[in-house]
């Protein structure tokens, strides 16, 4: 029988304090501090989530409610490139309107709780022409991101602008501005980097974190920025044919090791120079800015990222010792549309690869037009057990076991780690899961964890099948409200108030039975074991049998009559769990549905899926429940008991229901062509088929849009091919993708109203030097189905 043993070792010395020259506004209620180990807030640890949304590559009417559902799915702070190019790209032209009102942005984070990480370039990268560098800038000097004086000449007006849109909105004034991000990626200008932030301070922009990319050998400017990770599941920026890259298989293994030198591998030397990235260590936490959300597709490359290998992977970091979890992106986009030039990274500007020329969907948690996607309900849960208990697991440090895996190809050894104070307790991390080759199942498993005070925890007590593709946190030694939960083989989730008592919600992980241990010192008795059985044994409350699901709740009195409940969720349904203020108080969410929950308007929102099926109805339940069922306008609500909480089924009126849509209508205008010859461009890469090929050899289809076509409605559409792109009537480019085996969605509001969409579909050749997770057929361009997937949104008031 598997017996899988770790060493505590004993807590090291206090963190540093002080040593690093970073402060935050005078006065402020909640000062921002950092440590060698951890972030402070308000003087308490803090654990902050930050998520990327592109402002610039998603539409302003919409950047409100997209915020929100960042919110609910768990960021605490909005980062953002401020991409030059998007605001000037004509010299003098300077533009903050419309999509581009970056002061707007930064204030809708604000207005809602959210902090802001402006990552102020000049050079972001980002899959941006030039890397966000407009093109004049680059004709005027020849040695950009140096400090050379025609280029610090370009850019000082630039900062300066952005001083001014964000005039007023820093800490010192009560605003989100918490973290600023100097240049990106830029490994060996330590002195050009204390330039900009010089500059950028000069320029009236200030925050308590300044901050800094730190993969591939980066040279810092000593303490002056607060080094940034990353580490992705996946990668578009390695060659076709090279195989799932170790560098990111390493991010599925517990390691202390921070840096990833392959990020962005292909914009630098490969070998990894400059500072020893343990320098860093012993001064500055492990935080990260880029934990891969998704990942973008090139024309040479087009990986897919699945749910579980972002939920996987985040799950890993905190276990190896993160405390920020920073992902990049969270929220997909589209580029906007270049007056002189189109606005993506490519071969004719010189990159190392052809990217779509609108689409910046990145497999999102939350795509291109905000779709829900699996990703977020997997990143959401984990969210949850850090807004809870994020305070207590910043200062913990992370302890990998002795007999751990041999290296990156080690698939035998169970992978695991644990969290701790150094003394008696902390969290159990378990990742069995990582993508392309499955793990296999750890049979008949249990865990000892020697803690130096107090005895070893051996946990289960009856040992566990660990399932391939499984990957959890367990509690060690949990306090909760003078309740000590010794173990749960679940992980915890959120706390919520309900009639006068304290409701620990757990997430069990399919394949793995329930097993609740609770001090007996801390436990007057057990009123209601739910599903499961009670038994005591060795000093402890041991309850076991429960069938995880909304009825899997456990009552408990401690010593001073505190009344704890624990309910212990299944997996799926546990990925439905939302937490937050709702109608006035904090509860627990659980639906199916997207869910908004917007306190400055006392309203919960709810959207649907848009894998939704026909006929569902919008469901949720609550607990606690309101006093009185909210309201909502066009449909009736039908309250129902499920198990500790209470269900509210929406039933839409009949003049709201609508009629189902009748499937899309798309023409064959065109059969396609032979395929373009491919060619190659920099590095030697498959280069994306020229303008002029859709034109001439496309296949192309109509797709006709209904004038009253329901607002929130996508277009979903099964193709093969090579590539394609979507125009309105009049020839304006309003989508595009690259073909990689998944469906492609697109916004109706894209066209005007009641006109057709043009597609144009290419044929991919044989032999081109292309990796696609699903072969597409040399010479077949074809659009084999289409549907549309209706996105409705419900709002429920306070009664």
């Amino acid at each position: 029988m598997p017996r899988h043993h770790l060493q505590v070792p004993a807590p090291s010395a206090p963190p540093l304090r002080g040593h690093l020259p970073f402060s935050d506004a005078p006065g402020v209620p909640d000062p921002i501090e950092v440590t060698s180990r951890w972030l402070t807030r308000a003087g308490r640890p803090w654990f902050p989530v930050s998520g990327e949304f592109h402002y610039s590559r998603h539409p302003a009417d919409h950047w409100e409610e997209e915020l929100l559902k960042m919110k609910a799915g768990g960021v605490t702070a909005v980062a953002s490139y401020l991409i030059w190019i998007h605001h000037e790209e004509t010299e003098g032209d300077l533009r903050f309107d419309g999509d581009r009102d970056l002061r707007r942005f930064a204030r809708l984070c604000a207005r809602h709780g959210l902090d802001f990480i402006p990552r102020i370039g000049p050079w972001s990268h980002a899959e941006v022409r030039g890397g966000g560098l407009p093109d004049w800038v680059l004709a005027r000097t020849t040695a950009p991101r140096t400090d050379d004086p025609s280029y610090l000449a370009a850019v000082r007006p630039w900062f300066a602008a952005i001083g001014a849109q964000l005039g007023g909105l820093g800490r010192e004034s009560g605003g989100p501005v918490i973290a600023i991000q100097i240049e990106n990626e830029l490994y060996d200008q330590p002195g050009h980097l204390l330039t900009l932030k010089r500059m950028a301070r000069e320029a009236g922009l200030d925050a308590p974190l300044w901050t800094s990319t730190a993969w591939g050998g980066v040279r810092l400017p000593g303490d002056e920025l607060l080094p940034l990770y990353g580490g992705y599941p996946e990668t578009f920026w390695t060659e076709h044919d090279g195989g799932w890259p170790d560098t990111c298989r390493k991010h599925f293994f517990f390691t202390h090791q921070r840096d990833d030198e392959g990020i962005g591998a292909d914009l630098r030397p490969t070998t990894v120079r400059g500072t020893d990235p343990a320098a860093y260590a012993d001064r500055f936490p492990w935080a990260t800015c880029e934990l891969g959300g998704g990942m973008a597709v090139a024309y040479h490359r087009r990986p897919h990222v699945d749910a579980a290998d972002i939920g996987a992977l985040a799950l890993t970091k905190i276990g190896c010792g993160s405390v920020w979890q920073g992902y990049y992106m969270f929220h997909g986009g589209t580029n906007p549309l270049g007056g002189r030039t189109t606005l993506q990274e490519s071969h004719a500007t010189a990159y190392p690869n052809d990217l779509p020329v609108l689409t910046y969907d990145f497999q999102a948690p939350l795509g291109e037009y905000g779709q829900y996607r699996p990703s977020y309900d997997e990143l959401r849960l984990q969210h949850l057990l850090l807004a809870e208990f994020g305070e207590r697991i910043a200062p913990l440090e992370s302890a990998l076991p002795a007999d751990g895996p041999g290296g990156q190809h080690d698939s035998a050894t169970l992978r695991w780690a644990v969290r701790t104070d150094g003394r008696a307790s902390g969290f159990l991390f378990v990742n069995n899961h990582q993508p392309h080759e499955p793990l296999p199942d750890h049979e008949r498993t249990t865990f000892t964890v020697a803690f130096p005070d107090g005895e070893p925890l051996t946990l289960p007590t009856t040992p566990v099948t660990v399932p391939s593709g499984a990957y959890f946190c367990w509690p060690l030694r949990l306090d909760v409200a003078g309740l000590r939960l010794d173990w749960a083989t679940a992980q915890p989730v959120c706390t919520v108030a309900d009639d006068g008592r304290t409701v620990l919600v757990l997430a069990a992980t399919d394949g793995i039975a329930p097993e609740l241990a609770l001090d007996a010192t801390t436990v007057a008795k057990v009123t209601g074991a739910g599903t499961g059985t009670v038994r005591r044994e060795a000093g402890r409350v041991l309850i076991t049998g429960l069938r995880p699901g909304t009825d899997a709740l456990v009552e408990t009195e401690t010593a001073d009559g505190t009344r704890v409940a624990l309910l212990v969720l299944d997996a799926a349904t546990a990925r439905t769990a939302y937490r937050g203020r709702a109608w006035g108080a904090p509860r627990l969410i659980l639906s199916p549905d997207g869910v908004v929950l917007d306190e400055e308007r006392d309203e919960v929102r709810l959207h649907t899926r848009t894998d939704a099926h026909p006929g569902e109805r919008s469901t949720l339940a609550v607990l606690p429940a309101p006093p009185h069922p909210p309201t909502v306008t066009g449909a009736t609500l039908k309250e129902t008991r499920d198990g500790s909480l209470t269900r509210y089924t929406l039933f839409p009126d009949p003049e709201t229901e609508g009629t189902l849509l009748p499937d899309p209508s798309f023409t064959l205008l065109r059969p396609p062509g032979p395929p373009p010859t491919p060619t190659t461009g920099v590095l030697h890469r498959a280069s994306a088929p020229a303008d002029e090929h859709y034109d001439a050899v496309a296949a192309v289809y109509r797709v006709d849009v209904p004038g009253d076509i329901p607002e929130g409605t996508l277009l979903r559409l099964h193709w093969t091919g090579d590539t394609a792109r979507a125009y309105t009537r009049a020839g304006r480019l309003v989508a595009d993708q690259f073909f990689s085996g998944r469906p492609w969605e697109l916004a109706t509001e894209l066209v005007p109203p009641g006109e057709p969409l043009l597609l144009k579909v290419l044929p991919p050749a044989a032999g081109a030097k292309v990796y696609t997770p699903v072969a597409a057929s040399p010479g077949v361009a074809e659009v084999t189905g289409a549907e549309w997937t209706r996105r409705r949104t419900w709002t429920l008031r306070r009664t």
